[in-house]
C-alpha cells in the first residue's frame, strides 16, 4: 500500500497551526507571547497543566507527559492511525489535498463505511433543504417556519429542510444516486420492515440536520408539521436519529460547530432545551448558544463544553418541566465540573423562542446578557416552591435545605451577601445562620476526608507491595547535556561549532538524540522541531525530546553558558576515563603485568592533570 509523499505531510503541517487544531479540543488560553495552556485532555486536572507552544508547533503536558506535533495530538485524542491523522488535519484545515493519497492510505474497511454514512447524510440534508426551499410541497412547512419568525438567511444558514409524505422518497434517491445501499439501514435514515423493504424514517416532518464538531451531518431531528391531510395524530412532535455509528445523542450539542468561535471568544456558552430556542437566539446575536439532544446534559457534552468555554449560562424554558431541568443541570454542573455556572430564569414561563416572538430580539438580547441570576439565586426561589413559608417547621426545612446549596458558593463576599439577606427576611440572627453554616462545613470535611484517608491507606498499601513508578532526579551532567541539547535545537550555528570540538555526550539516549538530530539537519538543512518529532520513531524519545524543548531557560545562550556546558561534559568524560585507567591499573597489578601498570599510573597523572586545568 503506497504511503502519502512526506512532502504532502510537510505541506499540510506547515499550512496548520497546532494552536487552531488544539484550540478545537481544548480551550487555551494565551500564556506570555507564544504559549497557550489549558486543561489536559488525556488525563483529568483541576489546574492547567497542557502547554502548546505556538512558534515551535507542539504541544506538551507536564502532568501526564504527553506531547507532539498536531498530527500525535490528533491520533491520541481521536484514537487514529498516522495517515488518518494526517488526513483529519486536513480536514480540519480545510486544505484540499489528492483523494488517491486518501483512498490510498485511510480507507480501511471503518473508515470507507464511515466515509458512506456521512455521504448519506451530507446527501439526505441537500434533498431536504431543496425540498424546503424550491419545491411546492415544501411550501407549506415553508411559510409555518417564516410565521415563526425565521428569516431566509436563517433557514440557509441552518440547512433547515423538509421531509415530504412519502415513506420512500429517500431510498429511491439514494439509489439513483448509486449510494452505497448496503449503508441503508445502518444510517438509521430507514426503518426496516419484517420482509427486509425499507421506509423513510422521517416523513411530513421539518427537518434539522445534527452536525459534529467539524460541521459534519451525521443526524437529524425532524418536527412534526400538521395539516389537514396529514393530522399527524399519535405522532411524536419531534423524533431524532437513532443512534448510530456517527450519532450518539449523548455526546452531541446541537449548533456546537457554528457556536464555537462564538464561545472562545466570549469565554461563555449557552445551553438551551431546543433547536428553535437556539435559532432564536442566534437571531438575536446570541450566537454561542447549543442544545441538548433532548435528554438532560450529560458528563460528555460537559467534558466537551469544559474544553471550549469557561462559563455556561442555563437558558432552559420558563415552565414547571424547565425549571425542574434548569436545577438538574445546576446540580451536574456543580457537581462535574469546574465550569462557572449562571442561570436565566425565563419570565412568564416562555420558552426563549416564545420570548423573542413576544418581545423581540433586542429584548432578548438584553435579557441573556444583563438579566444572568447566581445559582443560589435559583435555588432560593426553586426551593420555596410547595412550601409554605408561614409554617415555621417549613421555614426551617427551606433554611436548611439553602445552607446546604451556600456550600457549593466560593465567594465570600456571595455568602456574605446572601446570609445577610436570609437574616432580614426571616428575622433569624446573621450569627446563628452563620454558625450553622460553619457547623455544616465541617460535617462536609469530615465526610470527604474519610473516602480520602482510605485512598491513602489503600495507595499506602499498593506501594509495599508493588514497584514504586518515580522520577529520579537528574545529575548535574544530564541537566548539561538537556540544556545543551535544548540550545543546538533553537541555534542553528551551534551545531556546526560542537561538532569541531569532539566532544560526545554522556549518556547513551542524549547521544542518540544528538545523532539523529545531526542526521535531520544533513538532510533537512534546518530543524524544524514539529517534523523532526515525525522523523523520530520510538515514542520515549519523542518525549525526551518534547521535555527537552519545554525546558524553562532563557531564549538565547551566552557565550560564558556554553563554555560551561562544554567543561561539564569534558570535566565527566575525563573522570570516566581516570576512573577505567584505574580499574585497569588494578587488573594489571593482580595479574603482576608490572609494565602495564606503570603505563596506566603515567596516562592516569596525564589524565588528572588534564582533569584540573579543565576545571
Amino acid at each position: 500500500m503506497a504511503r502519502i509523499p512526506q512532502q504532502v505531510i510537510d505541506d499540510i503541517r506547515d499550512r496548520t497551526n497546532i494552536v487552531d487544531v488544539i484550540g478545537q479540543y481544548v480551550q487555551l488560553k494565551k500564556s506570555g507571547n507564544k504559549n497557550y495552556t489549558g486543561l489536559c485532555p488525556f488525563h483529568n486536572e483541576k489546574s492547567p497543566s497542557f502547554s502548546v507552544v505556538e512558534d515551535k508547533q507542539f504541544y506538551h503536558c507536564f502532568g501526564c507527559g504527553k506531547g507532539g506535533n498536531v498530527f500525535s495530538f490528533i491520533q491520541e485524542i481521536d484514537g487514529l492511525s498516522f495517515p488518518e491523522a494526517v488526513m483529519k488535519v486536513a480536514d480540519l484545515q480545510n486544505l484540499a489535498i489528492d483523494p488517491k493519497y486518501r483512498q490510498q492510505n485511510v480507507a480501511n474497511e471503518q473508515y470507507t463505511k464511515q466515509n458512506d454514512l456521512l455521504e448519506l447524510h451530507q446527501k439526505a440534508s441537500e434533498v431536504y433543504h431543496h425540498m424546503l426551499i424550491h419545491t411546492e410541497i415544501g411550501q407549506e412547512a415553508y411559510d409555518y417556519l417564516l410565521k415563526r419568525g425565521l428569516t431566509k438567511e436563517l433557514i440557509e444558514t441552518f440547512q433547515i429542510g423538509f421531509a415530504p409524505n412519502q415513506r420512500a422518497f429517500l431510498e429511491r434517491i439514494f439509489k439513483n444516486e448509486s449510494l452505497n445501499e448496503k449503508e441503508f439501514v445502518r444510517s438509521g435514515l430507514f426503518v426496516e420492515r419484517e420482509d427486509g423493504s425499507l421506509s423513510d424514517r422521517f416523513y411530513q416532518r421539518i427537518m434539522f440536520p445534527i452536525t459534529n464538531a467539524q460541521g459534519n451531518v451525521i443526524g437529524f431531528s425532524g418536527r412534526l408539521l400538521k395539516t389537514k391531510e396529514f393530522p399527524g395524530e399519535n405522532q411524536p412532535k419531534y423524533l431524532n436519529s437513532p443512534e448510530t455509528d456517527l450519532f450518539n445523542k449523548r455526546e452531541v450539542l446541537f449548533n456546537f460547530d457554528k457556536a464555537r468561535p462564538s464561545i472562545r471568544k466570549e469565554g461563555t456558552v449557552f445551553l438551551f432545551e431546543g433547536f428553535m430556542d437556539v435559532l432564536a437566539a442566534w437571531q438575536a446575536e446570541v450566537k454561542n448558544g447549543i442544545a441538548s439532544m433532548g435528554t438532560s446534559l450529560t458528563n460528555q457534552q460537559i467534558t466537551l463544553l469544559e474544553r471550549t468555554a469557561s462559563e455556561v449560562v442555563v437558558c432552559y424554558d420558563g415552565d414547571t418541566a424547565g425549571v425542574e431541568a434548569t436545577n438538574r443541570a445546576i446540580t451536574l454542573l456543580q457537581e462535574n465540573s469546574q465550569l462557572k455556572t449562571t442561570i436565566i430564569s425565563m419570565p412568564e414561563k416562555l420558552d426563549p423562542d416564545e420570548y423573542v416572538r413576544k418581545y423581540g430580539t433586542d429584548a432578548f438580547h438584553e435579557l441573556a446578557y444583563h438579566g444572568r441570576v447566581t445559582p443560589f439565586s435559583f435555588k432560593m426561589k426553586y426551593r420555596r416552591k410547595d412550601r409554605n413559608l408561614a409554617n415555621e417547621k417549613e421555614q426551617v426545612d427551606y433554611l436548611n435545605d439553602l445552607l446546604q446549596d451556600l456550600l457549593q458558593v466560593d465567594s465570600l463576599l456571595e455568602q456574605d451577601r446572601y446570609l445577610t439577606q436570609l437574616s432580614t427576611e426571616f428575622q433569624i440572627s446573621r450569627e446563628t445562620l452563620q454558625q450553622q453554616l460553619k457547623e455544616l462545613k465541617q460535617k462536609q470535611r469530615q465526610a470527604q476526608k474519610k473516602p480520602q484517608q482510605n485512598r491513602q491507606r489503600k495507595q499506602s498499601i499498593e506501594h509495599v507491595y508493588t514497584q514504586p513508578v518515580s522520577q529520579e532526579k537528574k545529575t548535574q551532567i544530564e541537566k548539561a547535556e538537556e540544556l545543551l541539547l535544548n540550545r543546538l535545537f533553537n541555534e542553528a550555528s551551534l551545531n556546526r561549532r560542537f561538532k569541531t570540538m569532539e566532544i560526545s555526550f554522556v549518556h547513551d539516549k542524549y547521544q542518540e538524540i544528538y545523532v539523529l538530530f545531526d542526521t535531520y539537519i544533513e538532510n533537512e538543512g534546518e530543524f524544524e522541531l514539529a517534523k523532526f518529532l515525525d522523523f523520530l520513531h520510538e515514542q520515549s524519545l519523542k518525549n525526551l525530546v518534547i521535555d527537552i524543548a519545554s525546558l524553562n531557560v532563557p531564549e538565547e545562550s551566552t557565550e560564558h553558558e556554553l563554555q560551561d556546558l562544554t567543561k561539564i561534559l569534558r570535566s565527566w568524560q575525563l573522570v570516566e576515563n581516570i576512573k577505567m585507567k584505574k580499574i585497569q591499573q588494578q587488573e594489571a597489578s593482580q595479574q603482576g603485568n608490572q609494565q602495564l601498570e606503570l603505563e596506566l599510573a603515567v596516562e592516569i597523572v596525564n589524565l588528572t592533570k588534564q582533569l584540573k586545568q579543565a576545571n
